[in-house]
Parts: structure tokens; C-alpha cells; sequence
């Protein structure tokens, strides 16, 4: 049974890995695949084990409490996420992302090659970089009609999203999940992967900004600073509220010691608060007027914004994190963790009675290039158990998150980049992914100098 559960997982993996050339959302293999592992299971009565990480052992357990134990560490995962797109959603109501036009103050290529590397890098660790991207590149076509410069700016607004997002607890679904998960700290996630993300970005926007195509100014239909009609009087306000309650998140774990998602519930609940009263309508959460295509016309914010939830999105972290849950049931993952320290050559530390390679860690970070990263570190969850803050998490939240931008369809940001600006896959292979791939082998080596010489000495 256990070959034919990995035959199943590895069909579905491949079904998500192309879901464009099947023409299939990824999050139908995902719940299919799901459901029947875990129909296997059930119908053949195999046993189930819970990691004991304390004792790096596997302890029998049955399947009623192991599903629901799984079950709760999903639930978890995906009310923060649908609390933090929510909040997002708010924002984008007022047009509050508007804002950072008023800060674009020059034509030179190379300063606004930084300015959106910087930005994003930024913005992302705050948001998330799937709406980082969709934001600035956005911004970007507004203020520059060249096409082909264009390409240059979104490949460079992929690598500093995703390296943003790397060092956030609440920047990527990835370091979400290492957060919640109890692998790693807000402070200690920052102060380990801060500087090796600030490498894996400079070094691509700096090479980026010696070309050719980046000398000069750009050439402008219309003025930086002009301001839609459109736009919300309370955008400005709404977003750095809304922005300031998701940071306040880890701050709420902290003082309450509550589960990440409580936190994200009370930001949800309070910038909802602002948004009913700036609106200056009637709450009304099931009340929509369908015949308008304004989004303003719907009677509450909350409601528009709760509309505009990526629920397939959802419903694929669904899938994916309860399928690899049962290799984790069933011990693969456990194993196989252990077979692949012991066949690949130690170039890590030994850490918390753990010894995991860093070449390990870095073929999860060239994976995460080819296949969804969160799956990965899904999976690394279940096979390693190395304990709260132990470094191979905070190495691997880097690695899953940066390493996914070595190819346009390797991370929920390179995707979306692809499908706004109509960026050819092999373009990217060609332009960008070197330039991503020394980004990322920067920051890694950034990471382990670190870890060997500084933070451990």
C-alpha cells in the first residue's frame, strides 16, 4: 500500500507541477489527491504515527486523533491567510495602494530600478508577495509605456518579493507556515534570514541596473504624481492602517501567547471597523447589488473584500497540506528525511542533536524553482524535527522562498508577473534567471558565514 500512496502523491505532485499544459487548476489534483490518500488509509487500516520530536521517534497514534490533529494545524494556517488577504482586499477597496505613486519622484531608470526593488522587498514582508506583485507592476505600467524595460522591472519585482517575504513571519505562505507551526520566532527569523534576503536582492538589482537598457530617463505619457479621479480620499489612511494591523499580528502572539490566526481575526475585525465608518454605509455582510459593476456600491467594504478572496487558492493549501500530512502520518516523511542526511556529505552544523546538511536545504531551495514551495515546506515539517528556532527553519524559509524566483512559474509571484505582462518563459530563463540563481547562492552563503561565524560565536 505504502508504493501505491507514493505513486498517487508523486502523480499528483507531477499534475500540479503542469497544471498549464493540462489546462487543470492546481487545487483539483491537490483535493484529489488528498481525499484518496487518505481513503487508503482508512479503508486498509494502516497505521498512523505522530512525531515525537522531543525524542525523534515515531509513536503509534489512531486516525481519528491524528486528522484532527493535522486538521487543526491546516485550519490554523488558512484562517491567517484568509484574514490577511481579507485585510488586503479592504486596502485595495479605497485604492489605498494608489499611495505609492506619490513617492516615484524621478524619470532615471537605475533609481526606479531600485526604488520598486526596494519596495517591494519591503512591501512584501508586510503583505505578501503574490499582492506585492500585482501592486507594483501595476504601478510600473502606469508610469512606463516600454514594454521590454517593463520585463526588466517585473523580473526584478519576482526576486525582491520573494526575498521579501523570506524574513517575514507574515510575508509568504512558507515562513506563515514555519511561524505557525511553532518552527520559528518573529525575532530570531529576522535576524538570521534579514541580511542574507537583503543579498539575495541586491546583487540582482545591482547587475540589473550596470545594463545598457537602464541608462537615461524614461520617456512618460503622463505625469508621475498625477492622482486618478477614482481614487478614495481615505486611501492613504486605510492602507497604512490596515498595514499597521497585520504588523501588529506578532505583537498580539507575543502579549496574548494565542495562536498567529486570533491575532489576524482582531486586525481583521478592527481595520473592517475603519472601513464601515469611512464608507459612511449600512453594514450589511449578505447584501450586494449585482446589477453594479462599481465596487463602491456594495454595502459594506468587508463584504466586497470577503467576495474577492482567492478561494481556489485556499482550497489548494487545503489539499496540498493535508496529502503531505499523510506521508507524515504514515512516517515517510520521517524516513525519508533520515536516508537523505545520511547519503548527502554533512556541510552543516550539528545543531539541537540534528545533523542536517546545508546542501540539503539549498536542493530544496533549486526544487522550489520547478515545484510549488509549499508543499517543500510542508514536507521538510514532517521531516525534520529539529526543535523552535533551530537554524535549519530559518535556512529553509529562506531557501524555499528566494529560490523559487529561478523561474518564472516558481513561485505564486513569477505567475502572476507572467500572466500581467505576457513574460515568455524562456525571456526569463534567459534575462533573469541567472541573475535570481546569484541572488540566491549569495544569500545562501551570507546565511551559513553567518550561522558558523557570527551568530554562533
Amino acid at each position: 500500500m505504502e508504493t501505491i500512496i507514493i505513486i498517487l502523491f508523486v502523480l499528483g505532485y507531477l499534475a500540479i507541477a503542469i497544471e498549464h499544459s493540462l489546462k487543470i487548476d492546481k487545487l483539483i489534483p491537490a483535493l484529489l489527491m488528498m481525499a484518496a490518500l487518505w481513503a487508503i488509509v482508512s479503508t486498509t487500516h494502516m497505521d498512523v504515527y505522530e512525531v515525537n520530536a522531543a525524542i525523534k521517534e515515531l509513536e503509534p497514534t489512531d486516525l481519528h486523533n491524528i486528522l484532527v490533529h493535522h486538521l487543526g494545524k491546516t485550519a490554523e494556517i488558512l484562517i491567517f491567510l484568509m484574514g490577511a488577504m481579507a485585510i488586503i482586499e479592504i486596502i485595495d477597496f479605497f485604492d489605498g495602494f494608489g499611495t505609492f505613486k506619490k513617492y516615484v519622484r524621478t524619470k532615471n531608470k537605475r533609481k526606479l530600478l531600485w526604488f520598486f526593488s526596494f519596495l517591494a522587498f519591503l512591501l512584501s514582508a508586510i503583505i505578501d508577495n503574490l499582492t506585492t506583485t500585482i501592486v507594483l507592476i501595476t504601478i510600473v505600467q502606469k508610469i512606463i509605456k516600454d514594454r521590454q524595460l517593463r520585463l526588466w522591472f517585473a523580473g526584478i519585482v519576482v526576486i525582491a518579493a520573494n526575498a521579501g517575504g523570506a524574513w517575514s513571519p507574515i510575508g509568504d505562505v512558507t515562513t506563515t507556515m514555519l511561524w505557525i507551526g511553532n518552527k520559528v520566532t518573529t525575532l530570531a527569523l529576522v535576524q538570521q534570514v534579514l541580511l542574507p534576503s537583503i543579498a539575495c536582492v541586491a546583487i540582482p538589482t545591482f547587475l540589473t541596473s550596470r545594463l545598457s537598457n537602464f541608462k537615461g530617463e524614461i520617456e512618460q505619457e503622463q505625469e508621475l504624481n498625477e492622482v486618478p479621479s477614482n481614487t478614495s480620499k481615505y486611501g492613504s489612511i486605510m492602507l497604512y492602517l490596515g498595514l499597521g494591523f497585520i504588523i501588529f499580528v506578532p505583537i498580539f502572539k507575543t502579549l496574548t501567547h494565542l495562536p498567529p490566526y486570533l491575532g489576524m481575526m482582531f486586525s481583521l475585525s478592527m481595520t473592517a471597523i475603519f472601513a464601515e465608518i469611512f464608507s459612511r454605509r449600512k453594514f450589511a455582510l449578505t447584501t450586494l447589488d449585482e446589477n453594479s459593476n462599481n465596487p463602491t456600491s456594495y454595502h459594506s467594504p468587508l463584504s466586497h473584500s470577503l467576495g474577492r478572496i482567492e478561494m481556489p487558492s485556499i482550497l489548494f493549501f487545503l489539499g496540498i497540506l493535508m496529502a503531505v500530512a499523510a506521508l507524515e502520518s504514515l512516517g515517510m516523511l520521517f524516513h525519508f528525511a533520515e536516508a537523505l542526511n545520511n547519503s548527502i556529505p554533512l556541510l552543516g552544523t550539528e545543531s539541537g542533536g540534528e545533523k542536517i546538511s546545508d546542501l540539503v536545504v539549498i536542493i530544496l531551495g533549486f526544487a522550489s524553482a520547478v515545484i510549488d514551495n509549499v508543499p517543500l515546506v510542508a514536507a521538510s515539517m514532517g521531516m525534520f524535527s529539529a526543535g523552535l528556532d533551530d537554524s535549519v527553519w530559518h535556512f529553509i524559509a529562506y531557501s524555499a522562498g528566494t529560490g523559487g524566483s529561478m523561474l518564472i512559474i516558481g513561485s505564486a509571484a513569477g505567475v502572476v508577473a507572467m500572466g500581467m505582462e505576457k513574460i515568455d518563459f524562456l525571456w526569463y530563463l534567459k534575462k533573469i534567471a541567472w541573475l535570481a540563481m546569484l541572488g540566491f547562492l549569495s544569500g545562501s552563503i551570507v546565511f551559513i558565514l553567518m550561522r558558523n561565524f557570527v551568530l554562533n560565536s
